[in-house]
């Protein structure tokens, strides 16, 4: 995973990160999210690319909104996406006795129902961006570490310090495309957080997000099946205050329905339900939209 050169003098800023990123976790919930709202404001020049996609998904998903409803979608969107870098901090470095009282967690008892039946659990959810962050939370209301499944970075001294941390606080780290990780984690019954809500490039069907057509994973029921494992929904967002709602909930009935194409459909109406909660709080920035139906122009172009 780390090579010669990530080892070397190139990743001198390690060990002074990982002192920073120490000291951010620790902060009171509120200074973090001030400390959002400032970067926010610092950054916004920075993220024209960013914004651009975020504002061409939010068009294309909320027509109904007026140019300042969106704006202000557009800014909160922004908003939450930088915040939750700092969240991804504390969720990997904070101290357990810090995230104490943070969250409320509900559906725990569906959890432990499919553990009583010795079966890894599949948590299905969504890109919010302080994922990892709740995916923390709920390892520390359950009692065990569970397993995130993370794309690797690019550079190896970013992938160095990265990895570090996560596995500080979760049981393994499985590459987006490591299947047979994936599969070895769920038949020994483990408890995987998992969203399949972008653009693999493969195993894709259109089907409508927002009402547009959008290319969606149709591998979770089989891969649930190869690895004898509960498909468990596992949907989350942040109050107004500051305090982290967890709802882990119980298979989707009628799902899967033997059909990949109409369980694709039902993830999305289901996440789409979610995201129309707090639609600021989805990874707006990404190009949700990227690979178009045949014949269909590109929409970020």
């Amino acid at each position: 995973m780390t090579s010669e050169r990530a080892s070397g003098v190139r990743c001198w800023f390690v060990a002074p990160a990982n002192l920073v990123a120490a000291c951010i976790a620790r902060l009171p919930q509120s200074w973090l999210l001030a400390l959002g709202n400032a970067a926010t404001s610092l950054l916004w020049p920075l993220l024209a690319k960013r914004r651009r996609h975020a504002a061409i998904n939010l068009a294309l998903c909320f027509p109904e909104l007026d140019e300042h409803a969106r704006a202000r979608l557009l800014l909160g969107t922004v908003r939450a996406t930088v915040t939750a870098a700092f969240e991804l901090v504390r969720g990997w470095y904070a101290p357990s006795r810090v995230l104490r009282g943070l969250a409320d967690v509900q559906g725990l008892e569906h959890v432990r129902a499919a553990r009583a039946q010795d079966r890894g659990i599949l948590l299905f959810g969504g890109h919010i961006p302080n994922s990892e962050l709740c995916a923390r939370l709920l390892g520390d209301a359950l009692g065990e570490r569970v397993n995130i499944v993370a794309r690797r970075n690019n550079d190896p001294c970013i992938e160095r310090l990265m990895d570090g941390a996560r596995r500080r606080v979760f049981a393994d780290v499985i590459g987006k495309k490591d299947v047979r990780g994936l599969l070895r984690t769920l038949s020994r019954g483990g408890i995987v957080a998992y969203s399949a809500d972008q653009d693999f490039n493969y195993q894709n069907a259109f089907v409508p997000f927002f009402g547009v057509a959008a290319a969606t994973l149709t591998a979770t029921p089989d891969l649930a099946r190869r690895g004898n494992a509960v498909v468990l929904p596992f949907w989350f967002h942040r109050d107004a205050d500051g305090r982290y709602q967890l709802r882990v909930e119980p298979t989707w009935s009628g799902w899967p329905s033997g059909d990949p194409v109409k369980d694709a459909a039902r993830y999305m109406s289901e996440l789409e339900a979610v995201v129309r909660q707090h639609p600021e709080q989805y990874l707006w920035v990404h190009r949700r939209f990227k690979t178009r139906p045949p014949g269909e122009p590109d929409l970020y172009r």
